[in-house]
């Protein structure tokens, strides 16, 4: 890989992601050692520990080497096997709100991220199976704990932060969040890529961007050359770029499983919101060890759900406006059509 990168770029000296290569070493090494695998499972599972929906295998550890890795075996459909959650009698949108969850979860408050959460990883175990949740229909089996991630404390509350700005489309915080994370001038870009919507978007929350904004957009990024995106890529933190590859999947999983965006992005901006008021340490289930931490937590969350009810409304009375405004329109033009035809009918009559 070295040698095709440098390869690459003495040929094409705009190509500049040379830097990518250690990255994939470090990780690879990581992947390679099933200790390391057994002792990020064992976490993982310690910060669910609270949430019978989420279920980590055990590790047999006496069984257990740098080369050998025992587990529980567990049971389950893979997450993106619509056919056999609904035959199972399961949601499959249920299941992508549940899994938007867990994730965020990770990202925002425990800070120890899951960096392969592809559909071969993740397990959805019925309710006939004995590793599903006593309060739920099914539970969300993790597996393949080989690649994690731990943030940085400051990248996670910055980056909590960051979500925060792009749910409400602050253009100031949105900023200064994005110039602090080492996204410079490209920080206006980041709704784009998170939320799928410009940082001018008047669209809602979840509904993309508007043709003429798309438009725009394009416009905009005519401009870009291959050395604009390695140097917003390698500007950004390595933890940044992990949360980019296991959102990116996460988005397709929950995609295939038939759930709007607009799940994820809500789901995220409440974790968001706790997450900037927990220490590294704290995750939100479990209490936390200061009652101060606790009680901001709980405020900020509860103005997070009156807010994110009032989006909610607003997205529904907007709906209902439309559906008004067009039947109006087409009732408007059915009455002009029969008032015409009314017309020339008596005018058929007349003398």
């Amino acid at each position: 890989m070295k040698i095709l990168s440098k390869a690459i770029a003495w040929v094409f000296p705009e190509y500049q992601f040379e830097w990518i290569v250690p990255e994939f070493e470090k990780n690879l090494s990581k992947e390679l050692d099933f200790l390391q695998e057994a002792s990020n499972a064992e976490k993982t599972g310690r910060n669910f520990s609270k949430k019978e929906v989420v279920k980590v295998p055990e590790i047999h550890w006496e069984l257990c080497t740098k080369r050998v890795l025992t587990m529980q075996f567990m049971y389950g459909w893979k997450v993106d096997d619509v056919q056999s959650l609904v035959k199972a009698g399961i949601d499959p949108k249920k299941v992508a709100e549940v899994l938007a969850e867990v994730f965020a979860a990770m990202i925002f408050c425990h800070g120890f991220v899951h960096g392969d959460p592809h559909p071969g990883n993740i397990l959805v175990s019925g309710s006939g199976n004995k590793f599903a949740s006593n309060r739920s229909d099914f539970a969300i089996v993790l597996l393949d704990h080989g690649l994690y991630r731990e943030l940085d404390e400051q990248f996670r509350s910055e980056f909590c932060h960051l979500w925060k700005a792009l749910i409400l489309l602050d253009p100031v915080k949105l900023r200064e969040a994005g110039e602090r994370l080492g996204a410079g001038r490209y920080y206006r870009y980041l709704p784009v890529i998170f939320t799928g919507r410009s940082l001018s978007s008047k669209s809602g929350l979840g509904q993309g961007m508007s043709p003429e904004e798309k438009m725009y957009l394009k416009d905009e990024l005519r401009n870009f050359s291959v050395g604009d995106i390695s140097q917003f890529m390698e500007g950004l933190p390595r933890d940044f770029l992990t949360i980019l590859r296991t959102d990116g999947l996460l988005r397709s999983i929950i995609a295939k499983l038939g759930a709007e965006s607009r799940v994820r992005l809500l789901i995220y901006a409440k974790y968001a919101v706790l997450g900037a008021a927990l220490r590294h340490d704290d995750a939100p289930d479990r209490p936390a060890q200061n009652w101060k931490v606790a009680l901001k937590a709980s405020l900020e969350y509860g103005q997070l759900r009156i807010r994110l009810e009032t989006l909610e409304i607003a997205h529904k009375l907007e709906s209902c406006y439309r559906a008004l405004v067009n039947w109006l329109r087409a009732f408007g033009s059915g009455i002009q059509g029969l008032f015409s035809l009314g017309l020339s009918i008596v005018y058929g009559l007349l003398p």
